[in-house]
């Protein structure tokens, strides 16, 4: 066919992993922890904001059921999100392979009480000063110390890189030690502690970024290599090496960690050289001689800075007049080895090469130091060492990297260069861009506290309110998205208040909804959610909560559950409404034992009558049973009366329905028949006649409720009370 490609395999664009044509590169596979039971029926994938992929795993719907298992294993699914720019897909947005989900909360719950606390502050500085507005709250002078302790609370959550493994075993061989595995989150925070918020750094900020470059050079990139890989693939090759100074990935590695100021590693690698082993066939005592000067002037190399870390090497000066003069005389001594004639005694070549070449990198010899570095950053770090140590300030410290990215450019750029080139550009908007994009929210909501620590402009630009978002500022934007965040997961959706409430303009609406929002089924999560409400002083949404947990489970056949709920809300128009169920369910049989059926629900009300609205006349009812059974079974001469006094209350009472008064009267002909004493006076009495004959004359009206009593009911209370009162005048004085 004209046009056809023949050497393709008929393909019209040919794929570089067909025959004939270079291997391609294996794709990235991500592992999905969906989380969701077997079978999964669909798997649907949309992109959502920035670099997330959205991946849903459904299952099937099961028509029966299910059994005894969950709801989420039987019908449901999960939502998955997957950061395709090695971002992660946690709720942080931490690496999945660095950070797993069950770490990330530990994190998100940790950093939960320093934020509260300086959040507190930053509230008490704006309140003790009169300030309107929150941005001021960067010139106090207490404020950066509040952000510094701030932070390093929150960088001990993310973990400590100089921690060693606890199953580590000492091996004289080992050239990097077993630490904790660093992480690019931590790597990032101390990024922004070290050029924003810790003030003491500055004097000897470059010393501070060659030690964060020995932490996490392991981070830099995925694809390329670095120093740190160096000696990592030089460590596997050691063991079965019988001479190291035959290999040059021995001189290699030596220069490479030199050059970054990895001095513990070069004098511990300078000890395998084969000169200090005792079965030696010739004499090398020279040689050995010079690697031993060579080792010495590495671990008295100046380093200006406060302190060294334990089992750091090189000479701490902690001024810079006195960095200056301990230097001079360093590069001397350097200067007069490099020129001694003990060079010429030194008959191992590579030896002899390998050495000057570690004196060149001391001496600052730009040619070496580009050769042994991998990374733009390693660049950076060993100008700063050796050629720049008095480098202070964004502007210089970005034009250096800049040079340096110009002569180790570099393909694959992770977070940490990108974070890295926007803080030395004094851009904050491509910090955060760059949080957001390979760091997720947590990051960016938490890390805006420390940009805005001592920077005017930063703190300008994220607190001021912009028409675009609303009227809200990019602050309280990613506070926003960080609560979306937690209020999407079970297990953090507690914390999201405390990201609202610090939004003064939608977080407290978004924190209603959030509440409203919390399923009723569970007490437990009633209680949490209204223990929030309590902190937060929502009261209304606390009310509301109460009432819709009662009208579920009112609805769901727990009615004493409910009932409580409606209590607690002081609900008295559905109380009320449960008043009239209850009697019209007692009205068809007042003295039936079904009364037991409903006398539980009244025992959950409580002693509080008044709070129970349209239920007091059960309440009193409930006594007056009580009572009456009592004096029936003939008990005490006390429960009598006492039973004639509920009954008085009740009738008396205005809250007691008319429809009940025949059947309150008939369960009582046996009390007012009682002899040889009657047991109401003259005025009980003929109130009581009073309220039969208002109920003789309501019989007339359409709207009158008969109760099912026997045909003789009213005549039997009538005739009693009348015997009754004749008793009562008899007896009177």
């Amino acid at each position: 066919m004209p046009g056809m490609l023949m050497d393709g395999g008929g393909a019209i664009v040919p794929f570089s992993g067909e025959p004939g044509h270079a291997v391609a590169a294996a794709p990235p596979v991500r592992n999905i922890r969906h989380g969701v039971a077997p079978p999964i029926s669909r798997v649907y994938v949309s992109f959502s904001s920035g670099n997330l992929l959205q991946v849903a795993c459904l299952r099937p719907p099961n028509p029966e059921g299910g059994g005894d298992r969950g709801a989420e294993e039987v019908s449901g699914g999960r939502v998955v999100e997957v950061n395709l720019g090695g971002g992660g897909s946690g709720p942080g947005g931490a690496d999945a392979e660095e950070i797993d989900e069950a770490e990330m909360r530990r994190i998100e719950y940790g950093s939960v009480p320093a934020f509260a606390l300086l959040q507190s502050r930053k509230n008490a500085l704006v309140d003790g000063s009169g300030m309107s507005r929150l941005p001021s709250v960067s010139e106090h002078a207490e404020w950066w110390q509040y952000v510094l302790e701030y932070s390093k609370t929150i960088g001990s959550l993310l973990g400590n890189p100089d921690s060693l493994s606890a199953y580590m075993i000492d091996d004289p061989k080992m050239i990097l030690k077993v630490k904790e595995k660093p992480t690019s989150l931590k790597a990032a925070w101390e990024l922004l502690e070290i050029f924003f918020v810790d003030k003491q750094l500055q004097t000897w900020l470059p010393e501070r970024l060659v030690d964060w470059l020995a932490d996490y050079d392991s981070l830099l990139t995925k694809t390329e290599n670095t120093i740190y890989r160096t000696l990592i693939n030089f460590q596997k090759k050691l063991i079965n090496l019988q001479v190291v100074e035959d290999d040059p990935d021995y001189w290699s590695g030596l220069s490479a960690a030199l050059s970054v100021g990895w001095l513990d590693i070069v004098v511990n690698m300078l000890r395998f050289h084969g000169s200090y082993q005792l079965d030696q066939m010739d004499s090398r005592e020279t040689e050995n001689g010079l690697v031993e000067a060579v080792a010495v002037l590495v671990s008295t190399m100046p380093r200006m800075r406060p302190d060294l870390p334990s089992g750091k090497l090189g000479q701490c000066c902690k001024t810079r007049p006195d960095f200056i003069k301990a230097l001079e005389k360093w590069r001397g001594q350097v200067s007069k080895l490099e020129c001694s004639a003990f060079w010429i005694q030194c008959g191992h070549q590579k030896t002899r090469d390998g050495l000057k070449s570690l004196l060149h990198i001391m001496l600052g010899n730009i040619k070496n130091l580009t050769a042994s570095t991998s990374h733009w950053l390693e660049l950076f770090a060993s100008h700063l060492l050796y050629i720049r140590p008095f480098t202070v300030g964004f502007e210089g410290m970005h034009q250096l990297a800049q040079k340096c990215i110009q002569l180790k450019p570099s393909a694959d750029n992770s977070g940490l260069t990108g974070l890295l080139t926007g803080i030395l550009s004094e851009n904050t908007e491509v910090v955060l861009a760059e949080c957001t994009k390979n760091f997720g929210p947590w990051m960016v909501t938490h890390a805006m506290e420390l940009l805005t620590a001592d920077n005017d402009y930063a703190d300008m630009m994220l607190h001021e309110e912009k028409p675009n978002f609303g009227g809200i500022s990019i602050e309280e934007l990613h506070r926003l998205v960080y609560a979306q965040v937690l209020c999407s997961h079970a297990l953090t959706w507690q914390i999201a208040p405390t990201y609202l409430s610090s939004c003064l303009n939608q977080g407290l609406g978004l924190l209603e909804i959030l509440l409203l929002k919390q399923p009723i089924q569970d007490n437990r999560v009633v209680l949490k959610t209204l223990e929030i409400c309590r902190l937060y002083e929502l009261e209304n949404v606390s009310t509301n909560i109460m009432k819709i947990a009662g009208i579920y489970h009112w609805k769901h056949g727990r009615k004493g559950t409910g009932v409580y709920w409606f209590q607690q809300a002081n609900d008295k128009v559905r109380l009320d409404r449960i008043a009239q169920q209850l009697f019209e369910h007692i009205g068809k049989s007042v003295t039936d034992d079904s009364f037991k059926q409903w006398e539980g629900l009244l025992e959950l009300l409580g002693s509080d009558i008044g709070s129970a609205g349209g239920l007091e006349f059960l309440h009193r009812y409930r006594d007056f049973k009580r009572s009456l059974q009592m004096a029936q079974e003939g008990r005490t001469g006390e429960s009598v009366r006492q039973t004639v006094e509920f009954l008085i209350q009740l009738m008396r009472n205005p809250s007691t329905p008319q429809r009940f008064w025949l059947p309150l009267l008939h369960d009582s002909v046996r009390l007012l028949n009682c002899k040889p004493c009657p047991l109401l006076n003259v005025a009980e009495t003929t109130l009581l006649l009073n309220k039969l004959q208002e109920l003789s004359l309501a019989k007339l009206r359409p709207d009158f409720s008969n109760i099912h009593l026997p045909i003789h009911a009213l005549n039997s209370v009538r005739l009693a009370l009348a015997s009754n009162l004749a008793r009562a005048i008899l007896e009177e004085p």
